[in-house]
């Protein structure tokens, strides 16, 4: 079975994008009032969207099952104030909802958080626990940058975290550390702010006492990590300088996913990071979605380049479902039921 970790719902129905537009629009209005979604999609309107884009793809290149969320970038979460959040957080993940049960085989539900700039986090914890205990979802999407491009709220290693991880080792579930959309005109959105975004956190990690104080709190990192498989030598050189644990201890607890579109990418991963830290992924429809005229393939065909890596037959069974298992419990049980 080939389990793809890093899926988004990129081609969402009309109906949700118009509920976001208007949710904008009535912010510049001093006597609006906040709006829950009351969207009016059919089964065959959903049908659509997927049909035409992730289930299509997934068949042609033979991907079993998406761990799916709602897109990344239309998180922004910046936007408007925590009501705006919850109501927009809200209408997206039970958009997942309709997909998953739609197409139970194809597609499992990750969640996206309601998270605001200077908001706590614990305000995600009963949206988190609503996912996964009422709709079914086996993770969530943790935003490190709630202003989009500006970085002004805490650390992932501050304890104003604690209550949602809490509530994650509870509900023994993952996260993945995942940016949206870039409002700092200095850094676009997929090809600097993510990356930035993603050796940022691992960063953090390493300066931090997170895992000692949550043993059991399991985080993916995205995009192949950033940059931090390509400048491992540097973040095990600056753990030792500052006289933390090794870099290489953080790996108990932080895993990283295979969106790295090109051979010697993704060949770099796998010889320096353990094969059971690294789950396959490939972000589809996402970042990047044309042909590579050096392969004349897609440029997110993951599955092509895993294949292709010189590894066992053991680790790329890792790499392709068994990690994913390990890393999503519920996802186990699910699969098992």
């Amino acid at each position: 079975m080939i389990i793809d970790c890093h899926g988004h719902y990129t081609t969402a129905p009309k109906a949700l994008k118009a509920y976001r537009e208007a949710q904008i629009a009535g912010l510049k209005d001093p006597g609006h009032l906040p709006v829950a979604p009351d969207l009016k999609v059919s089964d065959d309107e959903v049908r659509e969207t997927i049909e035409k884009n992730q289930l299509r793809i997934q068949r042609e290149r033979g991907v079993d099952l998406t761990i799916f969320s709602p897109q990344a970038g239309g998180m922004a979460h910046h936007i408007g104030n925590e009501t705006t959040s919850k109501h927009w957080t809200q209408a997206c993940n039970d958009m997942i909802h309709r997909v998953c049960t739609l197409y139970p085989k194809n597609f499992v539900g990750v969640c996206q958080l309601p998270q605001s700039p200077g908001v706590t986090p614990a305000n995600c914890v009963s949206e988190l626990k609503r996912c996964v205990e009422q709709l079914g979802f086996i993770g969530c999407n943790i935003n490190p940058d709630p202003t989009d491009g500006y970085w002004t709220g805490k650390p992932l290693t501050d304890e104003s975290w604690y209550p949602l991880y809490e509530a994650m080792c509870e509900l023994d579930v993952p996260g993945m550390v995942h940016v949206s959309m870039s409002c700092n005109p200095n850094f676009q959105g997929t090809g600097a702010h993510y990356i930035n975004g993603d050796t940022t956190a691992f960063m953090q990690f390493i300066q931090g006492d997170l895992f000692k104080d949550f043993p059991k709190l399991r985080l993916i990192i995205p995009h192949g990590g950033g940059a931090v498989p390509y400048h491992w030598g540097r973040y095990r050189g600056l753990a030792q300088d500052m006289k933390r644990p090794p870099a290489t201890d953080l790996l108990k607890n932080v895993y990283f996913d295979t969106c790295v579109y090109h051979q010697p990418g993704i060949d770099l991963l796998l010889r320096v990071i353990p094969h059971d830290n690294v789950l396959f992924a490939s972000e589809i429809v996402g970042a990047v979605k044309g042909i590579d005229p050096e392969t004349g393939h897609y440029f997110d065909d993951t599955k092509r380049y895993i294949e292709a890596a010189a590894i066992s037959p053991e680790a790329r069974n890792k790499i392709f479902n068994g990690n994913a298992l390990k890393v999503y419990p519920r996802l186990k049980q699910r699969l098992g039921a």
